[in-house]
């Protein structure tokens, strides 16, 4: 592929919910520019962007795929994105480098959750949106319905470029209301321009008005002359749809159906003559027109022939092969060797790539999904990638020793890929937790270890971090250890106080009186004390908010040692938590969940079953936030409920807030379960 210059770049992101048909479109694309020579299918597995074994198996997108095309000697950077909120990472990223996005929606389900959740996130960035409404072929399809329900959900001015002619499986083309010529549609994907359909006449005349008053709300000087009662040129028309569209103003609607390769080549027509150019868009901290280097890493992918895959785009100045640039987030310089086109999986080698333009690089060092790389002399950070933070945990264990050992190294490459993943062995519990976007992303993931790096795991039960404390005071409570086996003996002996306290995880304090326990055997009744906390009497987890007070106890001259006393006092220390009231405690997270007001009821009622104090709600944006504490026994599969309750249109964090004595009736169960497990 030939090196394009920044004028005739569009980097353009498919976005959709998830089956609207954004690969297809894709791949209609791509067949209409002559990159491939058949239309593939999703549900064949022969796509060019669904190319990773799971996709092809579950038939949806779970990577963001770049697909560049050339048409009308443009070349538009396709960025096909998954629909399905576990992979919302990889929307993120792509929504960070594209000018503009193709939000795809079915003419039979129209607005769905991601479509909502998306449009959002390309509000907040200010993007500007083309919508196709796909699956016109489909039965039950109504692009007027979809419409409604596009100006019902959004702000906005969204206006129809076109008007499907036909629908369902009469469905054969589109009216086009800027040329008002009808396009009609071979099996090539060309269309055939004919003069519009009788039954259609008023309909696009009425639509027409509506396009040519969006237009001149797209340039100041047009709409002074549109509101004065003058007519609009063809020419100021299309002028002021440019304008408007390039600044967010205007959001055209398009429709067809991807899979017949219906209305494509007039959508990508309409995409080189409106879509912005990365020299109409912001570049984080430089503009786009400085000669200095600076590229955003994007995505990063483990190829397995070649490598780690670096996908960057260029926000200024050029990039050339063999040469040396500057990571300006690691500080650290790295060497680029040849610098690659991707299209799906194939690599198409450049020489450089200039300001605007998306392209891949091999075996980078230390660069990872949101770094910059820059010239040293020149170094800035551009903005990176705002990640959402996933928060179903599962825990994991290798079902061999061969699988231990290359656990740890497998996750790691996973995580390169995806930084919505996260990994952590949680000291308390002896557990390995992964923690995923959803069910969906963590199956994949689990899969992908087996397949990708030969290492086979299995879920276990996520164990809770449980503490104990007491509840009373024990006072002169003994320890003895005295053994006599031939020569030195080994003597301890000591008398302790035990209270509980708020203020300190523990306390050890000595009130001994004349050297009844030498003072050089405090620090071996502590360490003894410290070791015995680490497992309760309950239900052997962890000692918590108690302070040791040694009072009393007895040396021999011959037989004492540091051992003998740390057995004592860890003797001592388990007969005084017997006597003390010890209660078992429980985690309690401090979770906020934001969810559009409709919800609240439902939200609230979920989190008071499961044991959740609500603190407080407050309105953010049209949306509300529910403030609560909730136990963390309760929490662990809650971003499955949550998904449930608000059909995925809600979202929460949660992080630890401290710890409370479990209910009398959980804690037997607890208990019970600790015992059984310890038993086996």
């Amino acid at each position: 592929m030939k090196v394009f210059t920044t004028d005739k770049i569009k980097n353009i992101g498919i976005v959709a919910h998830g089956g609207a048909g954004k690969t297809s479109l894709t791949e209609a694309m791509l067949f209409n520019a002559g990159v491939t020579k058949r239309l593939g299918k999703v549900d064949d597995g022969n796509t060019v962007t669904d190319y990773y074994p799971e996709e092809i198996k579950r038939k949806i997108t779970i990577n963001t795929a770049v697909a560049p095309v050339v048409w009308r000697d443009h070349k538009l950077n396709i960025l096909d994105t998954p629909g399905y909120s576990d992979f919302i990472g990889d929307v993120k990223s792509a929504l960070r480098v594209a000018d503009s996005i193709i939000m795809t929606v079915c003419a039979v389900s129209g607005v769905e959750v991601q479509t909502e959740i998306i449009w959002e996130m390309a509000e907040e960035q200010n993007i500007p949106r083309f919508v196709f409404i796909n699956k016109m072929d489909r039965e039950n399809a109504n692009f007027y319905r979809v419409l409604d329900q596009l100006k019902e959900h959004f702000e906005g001015l969204i206006a129809p470029f076109q008007l499907p002619i036909g629908a369902e499986t009469d469905f054969k083309g589109v009216v086009d209301l800027i040329t008002q010529k009808a396009l009609v549609f071979g099996a090539d994907g060309k269309a055939k321009e004919e003069d519009i359909p009788a039954d259609l006449a008023d309909e696009v005349a009425s639509y027409r008005e509506s396009l040519i008053e969006a237009a001149a709300e797209g340039d100041d000087e047009l709409l002074m002359k549109y509101l004065e009662g003058e007519e609009l040129t063809p020419e100021e028309i299309y002028q002021g749809l440019q304008s408007g569209v390039k600044a967010n103003k205007i959001i055209p609607v398009f429709c067809g159906s991807a899979l017949q390769n219906i209305g494509v080549s007039a959508l990508m027509d309409r995409l080189v003559d409106f879509a912005p150019g990365p020299h109409e868009s912001e570049a984080a901290n430089r503009k786009v027109d400085s000669d200095a280097l600076s590229a955003l890493t994007f995505k990063t992918l483990s190829d397995p022939y070649v490598g780690k895959l670096s996908f960057i785009r260029v926000f200024s100045g050029t990039m050339k092969s063999d040469s040396v640039v500057y990571n300006s987030t690691k500080e650290a310089d790295e060497k680029i060797g040849q610098i690659f086109v991707m299209q799906g999986k194939t690599q198409l080698p450049i020489p450089e790539v200039h300001t605007g333009d998306i392209a891949a690089l091999t075996k980078l060092q230390a660069t990872a999904t949101g770094d910059t790389l820059t010239e040293k002399s020149a170094a800035i950070v551009l903005e990176g990638i705002e990640f959402p933070v996933s928060n179903l945990s599962i825990a994991i264990e290798p079902k061999s020793k061969g699988d231990e050992d290359k656990l740890g190294a497998a996750i790691a490459r996973l995580i390169e890929e995806d930084p919505t993943l996260r990994f952590a062995k949680n000291v308390e519990t002896n557990q390995s937790v992964l923690t995923g976007m959803g069910e969906m992303h963590i199956d994949i993931l689990i899969e992908r270890l087996k397949t990708k790096f030969g290492v086979e795991v299995e879920q276990v039960d996520l164990r809770i971090p449980y503490r104990e404390t007491i509840r009373a005071k024990a006072t002169r409570v003994e320890g003895k250890h005295k053994k006599q086996s031939g020569g030195h003996g080994q003597y301890g002996h000591v008398f302790i106080d035990m209270e509980p306290i708020t203020e300190a995880e523990f306390e050890f304090a000595e009130t001994v009186f004349g050297g009844a326990v030498p003072r050089n055997y405090f620090p071996a009744v502590e360490k003894g004390i410290r070791e015995a906390m680490m497992e309760g009497i309950l239900a052997g987890y962890p000692v918590t908010n108690i302070k040791v007070t040694l009072t009393d106890g007895s040396y021999h001259a011959v037989d004492s040692s540091e051992l003998a006393f740390k057995i004592a006092a860890s003797l001592a220390f388990r007969k005084a938590m017997e006597q003390a009231k010890p209660v078992l405690l429980e985690p309690i997270l401090s979770v906020e969940v934001t969810v559009p007001e409709q919800f609240m009821g439902d939200i609230m009622g979920d989190l008071n079953s499961k044991r959740g104090r609500i603190l407080g709600m407050e309105p953010a944006g049209n949306k509300q936030v529910i403030r609560a504490l909730v136990p963390h026994a309760e929490m662990h599969r809650y971003a499955i409920d949550l998904k449930s309750i608000t059909q995925g249109r809600g979202n929460f964090t949660m992080e630890f807030y401290g710890y409370e004595e479990v209910p009398a009736n959980i804690a037997e169960k607890v208990i019970e379960a600790a015992k059984e497990a310890k038993n086996n």
